[in-house]
């Protein structure tokens, strides 16, 4: 109890939000405050939402179960099957799909269900994690007893660490592996062959690896793959993770889905059963015919595609602005993370997440994330272009747009 207890306060000074809270604590914001720091969808949610859960209201009284609906493992078989062209049959809903109370909790139920137990004798068991990461992918390594490994994801790598770069040792010794594509922060899509390679040394060296997809329905350009398209036939080893919270702007329904290995799916449910949750029946109703709508994603998508317009617009070439090929983060450059989100907080009221506090120093003592700010483009059009405005007001060096962008990042630095 002791350890346990042990990691989870040293978690507590990690933890990046509330980092957050503790730099800005005590100082009062320069104007009314815009929150672009949680990837929390600010659109409304398709109105059928409320009149399925109202029509449901009776199931209020029953207990959820860890296995959901067969209606609901139906439906999200089926929209696998559509949107990854698997083959009819490939996943079995009622063993290789399991609902679950939005994908935080399961990506953390994952490491308990993969990480061996550990006495402090041989080698530690380890969690693969790019870095920057999804602060549950290092808390759930560590309250699982393994070592959390931060693999540098940065501009050199395209914001995707390259699995063959992990040495022998460290792989003999994996339990899980975290892969995000599109990233958290970046935005960057793996290629089918880059997901195909991880799968491939997954297997070699008989690690699970969970596949955090919660963004692949936000895209400008093609859909980006899923690993269930590169599984070969076979699901060993493997598990894919997805949410209606950013899908269908409805992180509030806490409703998701783990498909894949079903013996992790087994352990998993396991832990549900012990101490965990389950999505109500309503939400679950909710849920199979939000899966089984489109529109609602492709005017979602619509509405991110004129907040990047918008940020290509009023960004330009500053801050090493790209628009990501997926997801609703800007990744940008600012020279001093920390020192930006601070001013950004204290002269426009713009709450943003410094970059370094998702990311970990690497063997160099270098901070992948500390040049950057991460700012998340959550809200309606009008209000990212309010909130990109006062960015830019307050981080531009005067007379930055006639310069070249070489020198009004370095005038930027030094301002920070």
């Amino acid at each position: 109890m002791g350890a346990v207890t042990d990691r989870l306060d040293s978690l507590l000074k990690f933890h990046p939000f509330t980092r957050l809270n503790a730099l800005l604590e005590g100082v009062t914001p320069g104007g009314p405050t815009l929150a672009f720091s949680v990837g929390e969808p600010q659109a409304a949610p398709p109105d059928f939402l409320a009149e399925i859960l109202e029509r449901h209201k009776a199931e209020w009284s029953r207990y959820p179960q860890s296995a959901g609906t067969p209606d609901f493992r139906r439906a999200v078989r089926d929209w696998l099957q559509r949107r990854y062209r698997l083959a009819e049959g490939f996943l079995d809903p009622d063993q290789d799909i399991m609902p679950c109370a939005g994908t935080r909790e399961a990506l953390f139920h994952l490491a308990l269900a993969a990480v061996p137990e550990w006495q402090g004798k041989g080698p530690r068991p380890a969690v693969l994690m790019p870095s920057p990461f999804y602060h549950v992918y290092a808390g759930a390594a560590a309250v699982a007893g393994a070592e959390p490994i931060f693999l540098p994801a940065t501009p050199a790598n395209g914001f995707l660490p390259e699995p063959e770069l992990v040495d022998a040792a460290t792989l003999a010794r994996t339990a899980l592996a975290y892969v995000c594509s599109p990233s958290n922060p970046q935005g960057a899509v793996a290629s089918r062959d880059y997901l195909a390679r991880w799968v491939s040394l997954a297997r070699k060296h008989n690690f699970a690896i969970a596949f955090d997809e919660c963004y692949a329905e936000i895209y400008r350009g093609q859909p980006p793959a899923g690993a269930l398209e590169v599984a070969e036939g076979s699901l060993d080893n493997l598990i894919v993770l997805h949410s209606l919270s950013k899908r269908s702007a409805a992180p509030g329904l806490r409703s998701g889905f783990i498909a894949g290995d079903r013996r992790l799916i087994r352990r998993v449910t396991q832990l549900v059963n012990f101490g965990g949750s389950a999505p109500s029946f309503p939400a679950l109703a909710a849920s199979a015919a939000l899966w089984r709508e489109e529109s609602h994603v492709e005017a979602g998508r619509e509405r991110y595609r004129r907040s990047f317009a918008i940020a290509e617009r009023l960004l330009g070439n500053r801050f090493g602005f790209v628009a990501p090929a997926g997801g609703f983060f800007l990744w940008l450059d600012v020279g001093d993370g920390e020192a930006a989100a601070k001013r950004l907080w204290a002269e426009a009221g713009l709450r943003v997440l410094p970059g370094a506090y998702m990311a970990r120093p690497d063997a160099e003592g270098r901070n992948p994330g500390a040049p950057y700010i991460r700012v998340a483009l959550v809200h309606e059009p009008e209000v990212v272009e309010e909130g990109l405005t006062r960015l830019v007001r307050v981080l531009t060096p005067p007379e930055s747009d006639s310069r070249p962008e070489s020198d009004s990042r370095d005038d930027m630095a030094a301002a920070l």
